[in-house]
């Protein structure tokens, strides 16, 4: 019940994933693009008290106000700005420019006051935007510190408003800003899953028919060309050859099923019954040694992989004439071999294939190990380790 139980979640895992990067995710819509430096932008309203003051000479020197004014809003834009690029905010003509705008403010504020203060508020939001990190909460309470201490200057005791209004503008603009980038990164991170989780299932997939069909195709043709040559001479010996094709075909699309859900699970037992027969077909003389405990089913199911691929390579290409298999277990690793003494012309000269190396990723992953190449003596060797509890 355990295993069904098991092989249930590992196909809803692989259905999440292939959801995951196929559908959207609703939430995704609310989230919108990412934030800029414009979402800063409107807060500049706060200085309209200062502006119609300018403008309808309410301060002594409303042409120095108007200068400050400018100044002031340009530095605030230029923060805003650089704020939501990583390397500009961090940059030092950001700090020096959010410097700039402390020092213009703390001027304006002790030359006019009244709400002129408000600058303080737009200060924080800067620096909130731009400091965020660890060091947020000091400055936030430098910012707060320096705007109550002006604000006691100009207003006496109202100037506490004026300092709880910037620490709370850099603290939330912080928080907030933050909190956007952190689920941004989450949801990069989920697609990347996603997508690696897809990736992995269809390398799976493709591995499972490659060694299933490329095996199973091999073993038809042979047995095939067996029956067409018996035919003539021996009808019943050609009938036995049709229905061996005609079990390797119905076995066939079991094991496809197997493989498109999950389910396969190899027996190294039933994989040396089969290589036998198709090494006979193919006029190979089959050798086969096993020793050792059983296996457990993990096991049993990389070196059947194993098997049938190496056999299905000395059937297509080996042109030997007699192939010795041989399995050796102990208590904590076994050993697959096949040797075959082949010299084929269709033999690839450059090594395994893209069969053996997949299974060579497989046998990696499960803490074995896997070698293929010719023999000095001639023929051909394939050699799988693997521990025992791996």
């Amino acid at each position: 019940m355990s295993g069904k139980q098991g092989r249930l979640r590992t196909l809803s895992c692989r259905l999440d994933a292939w959801r995951l990067a196929r559908e959207p995710d609703p939430s995704e819509a609310h989230l919108g693009p990412p934030p800029t430096g414009f979402t800063l932008l409107p807060w500049l309203l706060l200085g309209l008290g200062s502006l119609a003051s300018v403008l309808q000479g309410g301060t002594s020197h409303p042409w120095l106000g108007g200068l400050g004014l400018l100044a002031f809003n340009t530095l605030y834009i230029y923060v805003a700005m650089r704020s939501f690029h990583p390397k500009l905010r961090t940059s030092p003509s950001t700090r020096l420019a959010l410097l700039a705008m402390a020092l213009l403010t703390c001027a304006l504020s002790l030359a006019f006051g009244g709400t002129w203060l408000l600058f303080f508020l737009l200060l924080g939001l800067s620096a909130g935007a731009a400091l965020r990190g660890r060091r947020l909460a000091r400055w936030g309470w430098t910012l707060a510190a320096l705007a109550g201490v002006v604000g006691g200057i100009k207003d006496g005791w109202s100037g506490l408003n004026i300092a709880y209004g910037t620490l709370l503008s850099t603290m939330v603009t912080a928080a907030i800003l933050s909190l956007s980038d952190a689920v941004r990164q989450l949801r990069a991170a989920r697609e990347e899953l996603a997508a690696r989780a897809v990736a992995e299932e269809r390398l799976r997939f493709s591995r499972d028919l490659h060694d299933l069909l490329g095996h199973t195709l091999s073993v038809i043709v042979v047995k095939s060309e067996a029956a067409r040559r018996l035919a003539p001479r021996d009808l019943d010996a050609a009938l036995t050859q049709i229905t061996d094709i005609e079990a390797v075909g119905r076995q066939a699309l079991t094991e496809v099923r197997e493989a498109v859900t999950g389910y396969r699970e190899g027996s190294l037992g039933t994989e040396l019954d089969r290589a036998r027969s198709a090494l006979s077909a193919a006029d190979v003389e089959p050798v086969v040694h096993r020793s050792g405990p059983p296996l457990p089913p993990q096991a049993e199911a990389l070196l059947g992989w194993v098997l049938r691929e190496a056999v299905t390579n000395v059937v297509r290409h080996s042109g030997a004439s007699r192939c010795e298999i041989a399995v050796s277990g102990g208590t904590e690793r076994v050993r697959l071999t096949v040797r075959d003494d082949g010299t084929g012309p269709n033999r690839a000269p450059q090594g395994p294939g893209t069969g053996l190396t997949g299974l060579t990723e497989r046998l990696a992953t499960a803490g074995g190990s896997l070698t293929a190449g010719a023999e000095p003596r001639g023929g051909f060797a394939v050699t799988a380790e693997l521990p025992v509890g791996g």
